[in-house]
């Protein structure tokens, strides 16, 4: 073997290991200007990066009430300050809640916009039929006599205007007729001069009970009618017979009660919420039961003055048109009340939140948020109810999710609602108590490592503590183990108001519970 053939794969070798070096040294500075990155590429980073967010204030979550306007470390807890941005659920003092577009969509939130429009509202209410009490009629005997026969022998007997109902005898009857036709044959042949004695007899008869028809009929007829035919004066059934054939009956006897039937009362249970709605003359339609395919017509006549302490309700007195009597009394019938037109701001009913206290409705702001806003609403009918105060044309309400919507703000909204009297003054009259170790002594405060305090959902940590008022006890060195007792001012700051050493090492359990 030759030099030339032993240089030759050594040459190319050579040649191999260059550019394998080449590849790797490019290959690592490309790394490097990617880690660290080119000032054209750090430019145009700085160009696409988004702009800061707000920050609104800086707090401790543990004790939210407390804002700061500037980064540090908490006072009261060993920790650095969170800050809250103006673009942050929550962030803002509204109450309000951010949901993404997902979320709606799962939650299946749908709105709608608030209108002006007008409500008629339709007041139901059930009821009873009964006999129309100003259409009622009392026959009564008018003179002494004995009933010889009756023609109606029943109760709810129905009769026409004008049908006979009994025939009387009445005795006294005879002596004043016999008088009068008496004088009548003198007058005959007298003439005018015994006129006078003419009408004394027929006054006469007039005082004995007989009317103008019945002394017409004897004066017609020449003879006497001793006997008295009772008519129904109107058309009806006879609620009350208190006649009897044989019996004597005197002057001013009531013997039959007639109630007409051409119209009706219905006596309707309205609810005592819904009675301020109703006023007299308003329109009435009513149906029953026993007659599905008709629809009867008619007017409020009155609210009576009694609610039923049992059921609240109002009884309405309702008078319906009954043609052909098929309305009987004890009938039941459903009724349907017209009430005055409304005009305001309506929403859906179904966007209302009733808590029993107040009212709410759930804004949709847009861009996915949410607000509660309470409201007062007014009438409801077909869907839609009356917002008198609260909201504004155009606005758009949550009709489905309001609730979960509702308690999310309410959470929310909880510290920005303790904000406003600072977090420390509902639990201003309460104390905790804990064990731990004194880190360290200030003059104004003392650093304790303590166990978790369950009553504030506080965890183990190393904190500052205000001294007590009536100063440290003596001997008390930075390395004992204590027990203490403090309270939370109005600044949300942990006070101490007792610390004694408990004699032994490390941190012991803390009770964590309010006294």
């Amino acid at each position: 073997m030759n030099n030339k053939s032993l240089a030759q794969p050594l040459l190319i070798a050579l040649l191999a290991a260059a550019v394998l070096g080449a590849a790797g040294f490019g290959l690592y500075t490309l790394g490097v200007q990617r880690g660290r990155g080119s000032p054209d590429a750090a430019k145009a980073g700085e160009t696409a990066a988004p702009s800061e967010r707000k920050v609104l204030y800086w707090h401790d979550p543990m004790v939210p009430g407390q804002k700061f306007d500037k980064p540090g470390k908490s006072p009261f807890m060993d920790m650095p300050l969170v800050p809250v941005y103006a673009d942050a659920d929550g962030g803002s003092d509204t109450g309000g809640v951010r949901v993404s577009p997902r979320i709606q969509q799962s939650l299946g939130i749908r709105t709608a916009e608030v209108k002006h429009g007008t409500l008629s509202p339709q007041v139901q209410a059930a009821g009873n039929i009964a006999f129309n009490e100003r259409d009622q009629a009392v026959v009564q005997a008018r003179a002494t006599g004995y009933i010889e026969r009756l023609h109606v022998r029943a109760t709810l007997d129905r009769v026409a205007k004008g049908q006979p109902l009994a025939d009387l005898y009445v005795p006294d009857w005879v002596a004043a007729q016999e008088e009068f036709l008496s004088v009548r044959r003198m007058q005959a042949r007298q003439g005018d001069d015994i006129a006078t004695l003419v009408d004394g007899a027929r006054q006469r008869m007039r005082q004995a009970g007989m009317n103008d028809q019945q002394i017409s009929q004897v004066e017609a007829s020449g003879t006497v009618q001793p006997r008295l035919t009772l008519t129904a004066p109107i058309g009806g059934v006879v609620v009350e017979l208190l006649a009897r054939e044989g019996m004597t009956v005197m002057p001013g006897a009531p013997l039959f009660r007639i109630n007409g039937l051409s119209t009706v009362w219905v006596n309707a249970e309205v609810p005592e919420s819904q009675a301020a709605l109703l006023r007299p003359g308003s329109a009435v339609e009513a149906r029953s039961p026993a007659l599905p395919e008709r629809v009867f017509k008619g007017r409020v006549q009155a609210l009576l003055p009694d609610v039923d302490p049992a059921t609240r309700t109002l009884k309405a007195r309702i008078e319906l048109a009954n043609p052909g009597a098929l309305l009987a009394p004890g009938m039941f019938v459903s009724v349907s009340l017209a009430t005055p037109v409304t005009h305001g701001l309506l929403v859906p009913t179904e966007a209302l939140i009733q808590t029993g206290k107040r009212s709410v409705v759930v804004l949709a702001l847009g861009d996915g948020q949410f607000r509660p806003v309470d409201v007062e609403p007014g009438i409801e009918a077909d869907g839609q109810t009356e917002i008198r105060h609260g909201l504004q044309a155009g606005q758009q309400v949550v009709l489905s999710g309001q609730f979960l919507l509702d308690s999310e703000a309410s959470l929310k909204a909880t510290t920005t609602r303790m904000e406003g009297a600072g977090p420390a003054q509902g639990a201003a009259d309460k104390r905790y108590s804990g064990t731990g170790k004194l880190e360290a002594i200030d003059p104004d405060a003392v650093t304790l490592s303590h166990a978790p305090i369950p009553a504030l959902k506080w965890g183990a940590m190393t904190m500052e503590f205000g001294l007590p008022a009536a100063g440290l006890p003596p001997g008390l060195k930075p390395g004992q183990s204590v027990s203490f007792e403090f309270m939370l001012d109005k600044e949300g700051a942990a006070v101490l108001t007792r610390i004694e050493p408990t004699g032994k090492a490390g941190t012991a359990a803390a009770t964590g519970s309010p006294r």
